[in-house]
């Protein structure tokens, strides 16, 4: 049996590889040659070429077939009416912006998208950002010409060789040590991301039940969807180094919009009941486990200060107007606190441990 990969050696393309071997696929690996890793084993065939321009693709493949191809990477809009009758199971990755709302909360009654997100949501329509409309719009060509197909809506992917390692916001304050970090709504906000080896496994469960998965799309989500305050307290516990978490409204933590990766405080989490209850997904390494592997790995590979990587974050690491703006926000919080207290009701949690719960017993 013979598999095609389109992209390979991002993220979550050396377990796909490796999965595929262990499947007793004969694996090539379609790329540009500009990222070789260590992870891809060396029987793996390599075709160096430019996936975005589908002439190359064809005249680096020739007349070539494959039982299975993973479009990983690549224009798919051209690529998945090229490979009709060149193979087998076509399995494509788009992203989770495809949904009504990702880009812009306004634009959903009420504002934010559907918490959570399935699969039969609305998509990105006329308003939305046109690259996101497009998405959608590639996802009907896939299906168009491979209507056995699997396509699966990728978020944000972190572990290894991640592109735009979000982790590393917090990983470099704290190998500069930052001992204060500033969090927007006490860093409540959730926000859907799939570790590497997670999303890889889903990908190859849909070779494995082919039967099921043909003309479906499906989410890719760790189970366990952190907020990005939990994010903070895995990555700083498993570098054992302390942080004050300092939550600020939304409008005063400008600071720390990147960090959340978004212009609202608006959730946006995926289900993924579908890929659980079709496919038996599981995660492979639990969310903390996964978690606490990145920051570790990140420490090994920092994101080189200054980089096009540490640009594309779009975090000034400015701690000086950091530290500045904290110092406001604490003298203005401790004020507020006095009037917050005084108009304090008699509200208690009767579930709370600090309550009793006396008083609000109610009649049965």
């Amino acid at each position: 049996m013979r598999a095609l990969v389109i992209g390979g050696t991002g993220p979550t393309g050396p377990p796909v590889v490796n999965g595929l071997i262990e499947r007793g696929y004969e694996v090539t690996i379609l790329h540009s040659g500009r990222h070789e890793v260590d992870t891809i084993p060396e029987q793996v065939e390599h075709v160096h070429t430019n996936a975005f321009d589908i002439g190359a693709v064809a005249d680096s493949l020739g007349q070539r077939s494959f039982d299975a191809l993973f479009a990983m990477y690549g224009r798919l809009r051209d690529l998945a009416p090229y490979f009709v009758g060149r193979c087998g199971k076509f399995i494509s990755v788009g992203g989770m912006p495809a949904y009504h709302g990702f880009t812009a909360a306004e634009l959903c009654h009420p504002p934010g998208m559907p918490i959570p997100t399935r699969e039969d949501a609305p998509l990105a329509q006329p308003g939305d950002v046109d690259k996101v409309v497009r998405m959608v719009q590639t996802e009907e060509v896939v299906f168009a010409a491979h209507p056995n197909a699997s396509h699966f809506r990728y978020p944000r992917i972190y572990g290894p060789g991640q592109v735009l390692p979000r982790e590393w916001l917090i990983v470099r304050r704290i190998l500069d040590g930052r001992r204060q970090i500033i969090l927007p709504d006490d860093g409540l906000t959730l926000m859907t991301a799939a570790y590497s080896q997670n999303a890889a496994h889903a990908l190859l469960l849909s070779l494995d039940r082919q039967d099921i998965s043909a003309g479906q799309v499906y989410n890719v989500s760790d189970e366990h969807t952190l907020t990005t305050r939990q994010m903070v307290e895995v990555i700083a516990s498993a570098l054992d180094h302390p942080l004050e978490m300092v939550s600020m409204p939304w409008a005063l933590a400008t600071t720390a919009y990147p960090l959340v990766d978004c212009e609202t405080a608006h959730h946006r989490v995926m289900s993924v009941e579908k890929l659980r209850c079709e496919l038996g997904y599981r995660d492979v390494v639990p969310a903390v486990q996964a978690l606490d592997s990145t920051a570790h790995w990140l420490v090994a590979n920092p994101v080189p200060r200054g980089s096009t990587m540490e640009e594309g974050l779009q975090d000034p690491f400015d701690y000086e107007a950091e530290d500045r703006l904290i110092a406001t926000w604490i003298k203005a919080r401790d004020e507020l606190l006095i009037a917050a207290e005084a108009a304090r009701g008699p509200y208690v949690d009767r579930y709370a441990r600090s309550s009793t719960g006396a008083h609000l017993t109610l009649e049965r």
